[in-house]
């Protein structure tokens, strides 16, 4: 068999969209958490379960990343791809396990819109990831950028929403903390997400 400098691509885009489909499943499962006010032992190891196994994606890349001698795209672009990825999935393993360190076991209305929000981008993610690929999905990638973006800025009003809701009501000052903390964390998963499709498409205009 000869040598080949050749890369393999598909490898990388692999290894991202399993990347994102483990975001998937990790939106998803908060999404469900947020539901049933349910972030006991087993539905925390669960997310971790999800984030170890992205971790051990993201380890693969930058593994991969550092034997190849010519890749897709820009090193740099594939390294902050994986790890704005693997991001993203932290950020829900760490909402997930604070919720249980709260003892917080009770449905917020509020959480639960983030989560669904959470799952929409994260799912856009997806398209976004994949369209690096396929340059027939040009036009599909930049408009899941943009849709990525404007959750992003519905994720704002909403924080800003319920943190007004929280101050107003709320009467006991832990409980403020708490909360206020969540709130803020969900919506950094939005910056998260925007922050995937930020490379995204610095990656399409370095192709052109």
């Amino acid at each position: 068999m000869g040598f080949s400098l050749l890369p393999k691509s598909t490898d990388f885009f692999a290894l991202f969209n399993r990347q994102a489909q483990l975001a998937v499943q990790a939106a998803s499962l908060f999404l469900k958490q947020t539901r049933t006010g349910s972030f006991d032992s087993a539905s925390v190891m669960e997310m971790r379960d999800i984030e170890h196994q992205a971790d051990e994606v993201a380890h693969e890349l930058m593994d991969r990343l550092n034997k190849t001698f010519i890749t897709p795209f820009d090193r740099e672009d594939i390294h902050n791809l994986a790890c704005a990825l693997d991001d993203v999935i932290d950020m829900l393993y760490t909402i997930s396990n604070r919720m249980k360190v709260y003892r917080i076991d009770t449905a917020d209305d509020a959480l639960t819109e983030f989560a669904t929000i959470i799952e929409k981008s994260v799912r856009t993610l997806v398209v976004a990831v994949e369209g690096l690929k396929d340059p027939k999905m040009l036009q599909a990638t930049k408009d899941a950028c943009i849709e990525v973006n404007r959750l992003e800025n519905v994720g704002d009003t909403m924080r800003d929403a319920s943190l007004g809701r929280l101050f107003e009501n709320a009467t006991d000052p832990i409980h403020i903390v708490k909360w206020k903390e969540i709130y803020q964390f969900a919506e950094e998963v939005l910056d998260l997400c925007e922050d995937v499709v930020h490379i995204v498409e610095s990656i399409l205009v370095k192709q052109a």
